[in-house]
Formats: structure tokens, sequence, C-alpha cells
């Protein structure tokens, strides 16, 4: 039942986060906003369908700037054209826009007028992925919900940029050139709600400190992480997927018990430099281990609880159910303690 839960909620939370990147939103009928009193002029080149009149689609149209957005739309998509800054002059009349996608253009950070996101006082969602970004946009909205920032040049985070976001759920800085030294204790100072954070394909070499509470799901792979400081988790309450995968992570790089977490499901460290099997907690239900330089399995060691005889309660029992130990050292047979321990165990991959 658990499995299935968990199984569930992961589906459920993963599809969210699809249907906010890639589906057109469908309007409220029950919305009682008045259209009537706004005239459906459409920026030239740009899709106004009559039956979605606060939609405007300008999407691959080769623009080069942005056009004046009417005063109605409140969902914009400009991704896919040739656009090199965002000026206040494209905004004046779009007070509700709730959406922007800007993904796939040339903007730079120099190209951003200063101000122009953190007047958008209802916007919710901004999509800036792949472009030419060197740093975050500053100011941003309070009322802001999603950020993605994927695939542009970000080194920089100014001072401050996420204080007054205590609605962002969502953080995408996956493949930029953050260094270690773009954080400090205060980076994200503010962001309460925090569920997602990506930091994944960067230019860290340590865990970046003092991360929100908040965060259900972090990425930090593809970067060169080599040890994580001792009680590092302590803090984040409600963990449940992290991913290490692609680091330089050793075994005297983990404290004893560093992912002894008891909100952890899924835990994913592939590709590193582990030579043994780390203490895991008895919540965990899937971790993954492929491709590093372990050799043996002692499951007396890595049991979160004895070994039990024949007779136990199933809920006394770990709820590991899926274990990643291909492109490892580890020859067959699968040892006998390990399935005695985890013997809720659906798959093992070696």
């Amino acid at each position: 039942m658990d499995i299935k839960l968990y199984s569930s909620l992961l589906v459920v939370f993963l599809t969210s986060n699809v249907w906010t990147r890639n589906i057109r939103p469908m309007y409220d009928h029950l919305d009682q906003f008045d259209w009537s009193l706004y005239s459906f002029e459409c920026p030239q080149g740009c899709l106004c369908p009559p039956s979605f009149p606060n939609a405007l689609y300008c999407d691959s149209k080769e623009l080069k700037e942005i056009p004046a957005i009417p005063a109605r739309i409140w969902y914009l998509y400009l991704q896919n054209n040739l656009i090199e800054t965002v000026t206040g002059n494209s905004f004046v009349n779009a007070t509700q826009l709730k959406w922007i996608n800007l993904n796939k253009n040339k903007i730079t950070s120099a190209g951003i007028e200063k101000g122009v996101f953190g007047n958008l006082k209802s916007l919710l969602y901004l999509f800036l992925e792949d472009n030419e970004l060197d740093q975050v946009p500053s100011p941003l909205p309070p009322s802001l919900e999603q950020l993605r920032l994927a695939r542009n040049k970000i080194t920089t985070i100014p001072a401050g940029v996420f204080n007054q976001l205590e609605n962002l759920t969502l953080l995408d800085l996956q493949q930029n050139n953050l260094p270690d030294g773009t954080f400090s204790s205060n980076t994200f100072q503010g962001l309460a709600n925090l569920m997602q954070l990506n930091i994944a394909q960067n230019s860290l070499t340590k865990m970046p400190p003092i991360l929100p509470a908040s965060v259900i799901q972090l990425f930090l792979d593809n970067n060169s992480i080599e040890a994580i400081p001792e009680n590092y988790f302590n803090a984040l309450l409600k963990l449940i997927f992290l991913r290490l995968n692609n680091n330089r992570l050793t075994d005297a790089g983990l404290p004893d018990k560093v992912f002894n977490i008891s909100t952890l499901l899924d835990l994913q460290l592939s590709y590193n430099e582990l030579t043994k099997i780390p203490a895991i907690s008895v919540h965990l239900e899937h971790l993954h281990l492929a491709n590093n330089k372990i050799n043996s399995i002692n499951a007396t060691q890595i049991c979160p609880i004895p070994i039990a005889g024949d007779y136990v309660y199933e809920r006394n029992l770990p709820r590991l159910r899926y274990l990643r130990l291909d492109g490892n050292e580890i020859k067959p047979p699968i040892p006998y303690d390990l399935m005695q321990c985890f013997r809720l165990l659906h798959a093992v991959i070696i």
C-alpha cells in the first residue's frame, strides 16, 4: 500500500511539473471578468484565439522584440524567437499577466530593464530557459510561484533576490555556471515554501549552505561535489527525493548516517566513487548506486535494523523496494542476508 501511495504521489508531482511547462492553460468558464470591456487587438504576427481572450501566442515568429501586450492578457507565449531585450514599454498595459514564457531566445542580463518583472504584481510563472543570462534577474515580484532559468550562463545570484519570494515553489537553475562562491547562508532566505530546487549541472564542489526547510525535491547531480557536511540534512524536514548522481562523492566524504533521513524515499548516488553502500533510513524505498566502485555487500552493516528471524511484522521491516547496483564490481548471487533484511525488495539490479 505504501509503495502504491508513494508512486502515485511521485507521478502526480512530476506530472504537475510537466503540465506547468508544456500545456496551454484551460480557462475557467466561471470567470466573472467582463472581457467585453476590452477591444481584441492582436499584435502583428501573433495569434489571439477568440475562444481564449486572455492568451497571446507569439511563439516561433522570429520576433526580435516583445510587442506591446494588450491589457486583457494573462498568458503570454514568446518562446523560440530572437528576442534580446525585455523593456517596460511592452508591459505598460499588461498589469494582469500571470504567465510569461520567454524560453529559447537571446536575452542577456544587460538586456532586461531594471524592475521590468518586479512591476508585474500578478505574475506567477516566469520561464527564461535557454537564453544568455549571466545572473538571476532582479527584482522579481513577490507573487511568483515558479522561476525557470535552466541552460543559461548564470554565474551570479544577486544578494537578496529571493528574499521576498515566499510564494515560490519551484526554482530551476540547472545547466548554468554557478560556482561554490555564489551561495551564502542567506542566498535562499525568504523561500519559505520552496518545494523543488534544481542546481544540477553547475560548477559546485561543495553542498550549498542552508537550504530552505520546505524543500521536497533536491537535484544536485552532475556537479563535482566531493563531500557532504555532517548533519547537513537535519533541517530539511520534508525532503523526499535527493539526486546526487555524477559527482565525486567518496566513502570518506559521507559522515555516518548522513542519509538517515526519516522523510527520504528516493536516494540517487549513481556515478560516484563509493566503495561501500552507505547507511540508510528504514523508510527509504528507492536506492540508486549504479556505477560506483562497490565490490561487496555487507547486509549486516547496511541494514537499518537488526536482521530479524523468520517471524516479524511487515510494518517493522525496512521499506526498501528498489536497489540498483549495476556497473559496480559486485558479482551474483545476491547475499541471502540482504534479502533477510530488505524483505520488501521488488527489484535488485546487479
